[in-house]
């Protein structure tokens, strides 16, 4: 691991893994932490945090307001719950344009309002010039636990289905072309987006979903390397059924990225009960934030612990976990 942190420990990928495992859990590990879920479930409740320090901060799509907001809304999500209340605490450098802030400010306040959440408390902080990038976001959120839901590892099932609520890697691609001034059709953007309210319809038909992930850091790769060595069963993608654009594939080819480990915003992935995945589809289609919704693979027994590909001339190669720093400041 080094002797010293570097950008890719905080990439969503290798590094990052280990410096949990190798430091922190160690230190401060326990029953809750230990679930390694994107929000602790904590009684009936549910809590999450999260740092957001985005660059560029205004990003066709949204900025680090409505992703700070969106980001912890999923988090807390995910886990089973309905979101409620969150927290933001604002660290912002010595000569930021107040204008800028209004626009991040009421950026918030839509993206709060749209998830069904209250900002209840908070804390700002001025540091100095030079000693920040513009202004880091950290929102903390509290959920409620719906009845009857049970969102876990330990859940997961050879044979169950893997789905995905749409396109992967518009964000990405869209703060990509923004740092390196490639040309991006309007319709590519970032998908940030709260996703709590399909979430919640999704559980209405099926609470027996097993896993709910949303693919963010490290993107596929990450979250299927994590979900394949939590339940110790091989996950496998169909690489013809991953919904990916052909500017996004233009862009990774461009960079020479992997579009599995581009992060996004407002995608999840569910891991079902096969003789429900039907009826799950359905409901995420007819969301507006998972109409490209689409099953794209399955739990096996097969590499246990490990995610794979079924790629498009039928082989099958193991999925790594992204190593390094891929794209810096994504989120």
């Amino acid at each position: 691991m080094g002797n010293k942190i570097t950008l890719a420990h905080g990439a969503g990928g290798k590094f990052g893994a280990d410096l949990l495992h190798e430091i922190i859990l160690p230190e401060l590990g326990n029953e809750i932490l230990n679930e390694l879920h994107d929000g602790a479930k904590i009684g009936r409740l549910a809590m999450t945090t999260d740092s957001y320090v985005v660059r560029p901060i205004f990003f066709r799509g949204g900025d680090i307001g409505k992703l700070s907001v969106c980001g912890t809304v999923n988090d807390l999500a995910v886990t089973g719950a309905v979101p409620k209340f969150l927290s933001v605490g604002v660290i912002i450098e010595e000569g930021f344009a107040i204008d800028d802030l209004k626009k991040i400010v009421r950026s918030m306040s839509a993206a709060a309002k749209e998830a069904g959440v209250k900002i209840v408390t908070g804390d700002t902080k001025v540091v100095g010039k030079g000693q920040a990038d513009g202004i880091f976001i950290n929102t903390a959120g509290v959920g409620e636990l719906i009845d009857g839901v049970n969102i876990s590892a330990k859940k997961i099932l050879p044979g169950m289905r893997i789905l995905i609520s749409g396109f992967v890697g518009d964000h990405s691609a869209t703060i990509l072309s923004g740092r390196h001034g490639l040309e991006l059709p309007e319709n590519i953007k970032s998908d940030c987006a709260p996703l709590a309210g399909m979430i919640r319809e999704m559980l209405e038909v099926e609470p027996e979903i097993a896993m709910l992930r949303d693919v963010t850091r490290g993107g596929l790769a990450s979250v299927t390397n994590e979900i394949a060595g939590a339940s110790n069963f091989g996950i496998l993608l169909e690489e013809n059924k991953i919904p990916v654009r052909e500017e996004v594939r233009g862009v990774c080819d461009i960079l020479g990225f992997d579009f599995l480990e581009l992060a996004n915003e407002g995608k999840i992935i569910a891991i079902v009960p096969e003789n429900s995945a039907e009826k799950i589809l359905a409901v995420m289609k007819n969301h507006r934030y998972g109409k490209n919704s689409c099953d794209i693979g399955e739990v096996t027994k097969d590499f246990p612990g490990k995610a794979g590909l079924k790629t498009s001339i039928g082989g099958i190669r193991i999925i790594d976990m992204p190593v390094g720093n891929l794209v810096p400041r994504i989120c």
